[in-house]
C-alpha cells in the first residue's frame, strides 16, 4: 500500500464527508487555542512583522481548516492591535496530500474572509492563501520563509508502512498480543518519520519562528495501550467478523496494517532532543471523549438508545477519516456492511466503559 497515494479524508460534503464528521477535531482544536495564543504572541512581540507566513500541515478539507487559520489571523491581529502597529500581510500556507479536497476549501474562501474581517473589525491586512500538495516528510516551503507552523491530528500518520509486520495476524494495529518485534518496528517507523519532519521543518521555518503540533497520544509507556490502541482493535474485531462471513478474505486482512504511531509525551522529548534544532516550550496530554457530542459526566448507566447513538456518531466520523485506507485494500463494496458492524461493537463497549483519546501537544521554537 502506497501511503501517499491512499491517506487522505473523505471529500465532499455528503453524510460521510470529513467536512460533516469533523468535530472531535474541532473540539481539540478548540482546547488548544490558549497555547496557540501564547506562541504567537511571543513570536510576534519579539519581531514586529510586516509579513507574518503561517502554514497548516495536514489541513484536510472542511470548516477545522479555517478554524485553525481564523484562530491564528485573530491572535496576530490582537497583539498587533495593542500594540498600535501598522496592519500586516497574512500569507497562508495550506498542505495536506495530493489527494486532499482543496477545491472545498478554496470555494468557502470568499465568505470565510468576509466573516473574518466582520469578526475583528477594523482593517485587515491582505490575506493570501496557497496550496501546496505534498507530504510532509519532506520539504514544503521555501528556506525560512514561514514564521508559525501548526499542525492538529495529522503528524501520527506515518510515511510508510514500517518493516517487519508479518507476525501480526489480524491485528490491524499494535495490540497486547502483538510481538515485540511489531512494536519496535512502529517505534523505528516514527522515529524515523519524526526525526525528518522535524529537519524539513527547521530548514523552512525563520529563525525564531515556532511550531504547535497536536498529535494523538498516550500518557503511558505502553506503545500497545489501551490509550490509544483500543479504537483500531474495534475496527480490527469487525474486520474479522466479515472475514468469518466469507465477506473479506483472510489474507487481505492479515496484510493490512494501520499507518499510524501514537507518541507519548517522553518519546516525543526524546526525538526533540536528538534532532537538535528546536526547544520546547511545552508539552501537554489532553483527553477527549470519543463521543464529544456528550459533554456530560460520564455515567455507566447510559441508556442503550444513547449508546447506539454514540456508536452511530463515533463509527461516522471514523468513516470520514479511515475509508479511502479502507476502500483501497479490501474494496468499497464491504463497507457499508464493516461500518455497520463496527457501529455495533463501538455501542457495546461504549455502554460499559468510558472510552477517551489521548492528546499530545508540544509547542517548539527554532532559536535565533
Amino acid at each position: 500500500m502506497e501511503v501517499v497515494q491512499v491517506l487522505h479524508m473523505n471529500g465532499g460534503v455528503g453524510d460521510f464527508s470529513y467536512s460533516n464528521n469533523s468535530l472531535l477535531q474541532s473540539k481539540v482544536i478548540s482546547m488548544m487555542r490558549p497555547i496557540v495564543e501564547e506562541a504567537i504572541n511571543n513570536l510576534y512581540c519579539s519581531s514586529f512583522l510586516t509579513t507574518f507566513t503561517i502554514a497548516d500541515l495536514g489541513c484536510s478539507c472542511g470548516p477545522n481548516t479555517l478554524m485553525v487559520v481564523s484562530q491564528v489571523i485573530k491572535a496576530v491581529e490582537n497583539v498587533r492591535g495593542k500594540l498600535n502597529k501598522k496592519p500586516i500581510e497574512h500569507q497562508v500556507l495550506l498542505n495536506d496530500l495530493p489527494g486532499n479536497d482543496f477545491n472545498t476549501i478554496f470555494k468557502s474562501l470568499p465568505k470565510f474572509l468576509e466573516n473574518l474581517k466582520l469578526e475583528i473589525g477594523g482593517y485587515v491586512g491582505p490575506c493570501l492563501f496557497n496550496g501546496v500538495p505534498g507530504s510532509f516528510y519532506g520539504s514544503l516551503f521555501p528556506t525560512k520563509s514561514v514564521h508559525f507552523i501548526h499542525s492538529s491530528y495529522s503528524l501520527h500518520w506515518m510515511m510508510d508502512v514500517p518493516e517487519g509486520l508479518e507476525e501480526n495476524k489480524r491485528n490491524i494495529y499494535m495490540a497486547d498480543a502483538s510481538p515485540k518485534s511489531v512494536l519496535k518496528a512502529y517505534y523505528n517507523q516514527f522515529q524515523k518519520d519524526f526525526s525528518l519532519f522535524l529537519k524539513c521543518r527547521a530548514e523552512e521555518l525563520v529563525d525564531g519562528g515556532c511550531m504547535i503540533l497536536t498529535l494523538l497520544g498516550r500518557s503511558s509507556q505502553n506503545p500497545a495501550s489501551k490509550e490509544c490502541s483500543y479504537i483500531w482493535e474495534l475496527l480490527a474485531l469487525a474486520l474479522n467478523d466479515l472475514v468469518a462471513q466469507g465477506m473479506i478474505k483472510k489474507e487481505k486482512l492479515e496484510s493490512f496494517h494501520i499507518t499510524k504511531y501514537m507518541p507519548s509525551p517522553t518519546e516525543i522529548k526524546i526525538e526533540v532532543a536528538k534532532e537538535g534544532s528546536f526547544v520546547i516550550d511545552s508539552i501537554k496530554v489532553s483527553q477527549v471523549d470519543w463521543n464529544v457530542s456528550n459533554n456530560n459526566q460520564f455515567n455507566k448507566g447510559i441508556s442503550d438508545v444513547s449508546s447506539k447513538g454514540s456508536g452511530y456518531n463515533v463509527a461516522k466520523y471514523m468513516r470520514a477519516v479511515i475509508e479511502p485506507i479502507l476502500i483501497s485494500h479490501f474494496g468499497e463494496e464491504v463497507m457499508d456492511e464493516l461500518f455497520i458492524r463496527y457501529r455495533e461493537i463501538i455501542a457495546e463497549r461504549m455502554a460499559e466503559e468510558r472510552t477517551q483519546f489521548f492528546n499530545v501537544t508540544v509547542s517548539l521554537t527554532k532559536p535565533k
